[in-house]
């Protein structure tokens, strides 16, 4: 276990058992108006207490659990902001966990702890339905910024509107996008590209772009995971009637294109 130093906390903490779980709230026994509700599911007692010790202290309500299965029902309900879980857990590991909360619906941001440090690791997590992930060891102050900018991004639960490029339609709300009509069975990574592709349709994604905005990478890593998930949401688009729309701008990146121009 990566070593962890565990700040003193200044206020105590009020909690109760609930289906194996810890909840903490503020001192008076109830939840601050507009605090973000985090579940973590984590099954290192150190780490575990440590997180909730941190993010009480910046203001969130916690609900923790040491295990898969048992965070995974809390999960579905909906009923949390952001969801921080380790990868490696007793019951359900943490990659299958994130496929069933997304296979759920569930829109909460998930932030994946991993000790694991292969790229292609990471990027199974982000594939998987993860927002983002954070490498162990890690300090308190990187998890709660991350938090911070994920709570930033628009809800997918809000209402948004239709993303729509002649035939091809994304909708932000349902989680769910077609094309002529055709839905589109896509993975979580091929649909925040599609949507991204979306947003700047008729203008060039950069490579370095997608890097960032789908899989956090902020340098260019030796892989060529955005030219492997690019050609198969191509296929897809493809095999449902939506011809070439995806273009290849040589050295550049990427641009939604019709042959006649936008419907």
């Amino acid at each position: 276990m990566a070593h962890i130093i565990r700040p003193s906390h200044s206020s105590p903490n009020v909690t109760d058992s609930s289906a194996g779980s810890d909840r903490k709230v503020p001192t008076g026994g109830s939840e601050s108006e507009g605090a973000l509700r985090i579940l973590i599911v984590e099954d290192d007692r150190d780490t575990r207490e440590w997180i909730e010790g941190g993010l009480y202290e910046e203001g969130y309500v916690t609900h923790a659990v040491d295990d898969g299965r048992a965070g995974l029902a809390l999960a579905v309900q909906g009923a949390f902001d952001g969801i921080v879980v380790d990868r490696k857990l007793p019951g359900l590991d943490g990659i299958s966990f994130i496929r069933a909360v997304r296979s759920a619906d569930v829109q909460s941001r998930i932030i994946m702890l991993t000790a694991l440090s292969e790229t292609s690791q990471r990027i199974e997590g982000l594939d998987a339905g993860a927002d983002d992930y954070l490498g162990k060891p890690f300090s308190m102050a990187e998890l709660v910024a991350r938090l911070r900018a994920l709570s930033r991004r628009p809800a997918l639960n809000r209402e948004s509107p239709l993303l729509e490029w002649g035939p091809l339609v994304l909708d932000p709300t349902r989680h769910s996008a077609s094309c002529r009509g055709e839905r589109l069975e896509l993975t979580p990574t091929e649909f925040r590209l599609l949507d991204i592709l979306l947003r700047h349709a008729g203008n060039v994604v950069t490579r370095s772009m997608l890097l960032e905005q789908v899989w956090h990478f902020h340098f260019s890593p030796r892989t060529s995971v955005v030219e492997t998930h690019m050609s198969r949401l191509r296929s897809k688009v493809r095999d449902a009637g939506g011809e070439s729309f995806i273009e290849t701008v040589r050295g550049y990146g990427y641009r939604l294109q019709l042959p006649t121009g936008p419907a």
